[in-house]
């Protein structure tokens, strides 16, 4: 069975760091690209940051940047989001997807994890 499994989120507070981890099983991530999208109460879903199968060059959200971190080791079939600064509005549901197609058009995306709740409060 294909699937990505998230772990990582909860509760921090304001200025607060995470560390988001996407594992895939049943599949190598090694020829995909993979990404982060999250979705608040109320809101669209939001495309955070992606990473290219073939090389290491990086797109961020002008929301994240300069305070979030996307990274994947293919040895381990695993990529990451790292979350520093963090706000309250960060607060929502964090999902990873991965593609065959590089870009943050969640249409694009073919495997979904199961999300994982970020909360930034006091």
């Amino acid at each position: 069975q294909k699937q990505l499994v998230e772990s990582g989120g909860g509760l921090v507070q304001p200025g607060g760091s995470l560390r988001l981890s996407c594992a895939a099983s049943g599949f190598s991530l090694e020829h995909y690209a993979v990404a982060w999208f999250r979705q608040a109460p109320g809101k669209a879903r939001e495309g955070l940051s992606c990473i290219g199968s073939t090389d290491n060059h990086a797109y961020y959200a002008d929301s994240v940047k300069g305070r979030f971190t996307i990274s994947r080791d293919n040895a381990k079939n695993t990529f990451y989001l790292q979350i520093n600064s963090l706000k309250p509005e960060d607060t929502a549901v964090y999902y990873c997807a991965a593609s065959r197609t590089a870009g943050t058009n969640a249409n694009n995306y073919d495997y979904w994890g199961q999300g994982t709740q970020v909360t930034v409060s006091l």
